[in-house]
């Protein structure tokens, strides 16, 4: 097999590593390419398992990006959320099963709380199956460290996520009733499905409009979508959809896509709600407009 044959044979699984790191398509593309390049100059005659060379490159890689990126995240408006990988609003069996194997919104929201090599370990553990004494030598750690960063990365996400796994399905209504009662502005409908201690995350990046601080409580955000609801914009539409694979709610203006949102639940009330509008991440050339809300 030639170098560009290999390379594709793992194209798929470094990006997938490389997106689940750093939450943004255009940048797992830049890892994914950059690891391409390094791939072409390097002499292979000494590589004996060209999978483990390439995800180590593209681990090393994607944790500088991720630095780099966490410095300029300090100037970001508002919340920074991950950006969609791919969207859609009514998947095929055959798409549906594509996308089922790309992370969830929500999952790489949570993902966030963790540090570089933390993420970066925590991932090919959990995700990609890779046992410590792989992860060690790609780390430049010792199994030891790698085994703490796990078990710390581990107990993060999990107090993150729900504490019960909720069948898609469950799931899918019950963000279907919440839409139906944040397009109708109805307070009380959407308390009621909101746990009390909810929150709402927005990501607007200062080029849509977002709260640009997280929204604690159920009373709060339901006064937010009371107050959108207000405004009666005709040209909002809402749509349920998939984003990255999960159940999403996805709003139009105008027939262009301006925000789309993603819950954690217990298949009963919502626990979490993180919306994302900055147009940069939806991949759409669009601008703020006031009467719209993108919450």
């Amino acid at each position: 097999m030639n170098a560009e044959n290999t390379f594709e044979t793992h194209r798929s699984r470094l990006f997938g590593l490389s997106y689940r790191l750093l939450g943004s398509r255009s940048d797992a593309e830049d890892v994914v390419q950059d690891t391409w390049l390094r791939w072409q100059q390097t002499d292979k005659t000494g590589i004996r398992d060209p999978e483990a060379w390439l995800v180590t490159a593209a681990t090393r890689l994607g944790i500088d990006r991720l630095r780099a990126a966490r410095v300029q995240r300090e100037h970001y408006t508002g919340p920074w959320l991950p950006a969609p990988s791919d969207i859609d609003e009514a998947p095929g069996p055959e798409r549906t099963a594509e996308v089922s194997e790309q992370v969830s919104l929500a999952f790489l929201a949570v993902l966030e709380r963790l540090g570089p090599e933390e993420r970066a370990a925590f991932l090919l553990k959990e995700a990609f199956d890779y046992d410590y004494a792989q992860i060690a030598p790609l780390l430049g750690q010792s199994e030891a460290n790698c085994r703490q960063m796990v078990h710390r990365a581990r107990e993060r996400v999990q107090a993150g996520r729900p504490r019960f796994d909720v069948p898609p399905e469950n799931h899918r209504r019950l963000l279907e009733r919440f839409m139906d009662a944040a397009r109708r502005g109805d307070q009380p409908a959407i308390t009621a499905l909101l746990r009390e201690d909810a929150q709402l995350v927005s990501d607007g990046g200062g080029k849509a409009q977002a709260v640009i601080r997280p929204l604690q409580g159920a009373m709060r955000i339901a006064r937010l979508f009371w107050a959108a609801y207000r405004r009666q914009d005709p040209t909002i539409a809402w749509r349920m959809g998939t984003v990255n694979g999960e159940p999403a709610i996805l709003r139009y203006r105008d027939g262009v896509l301006v925000a789309v949102m993603v819950a954690m639940s217990d298949g009963e009330r919502i626990s979490e709600l993180f919306t994302v509008a900055n147009p940069d991440k939806l991949g759409t050339a669009v601008t703020a407009q006031d009467g719209g809300a993108s919450w």
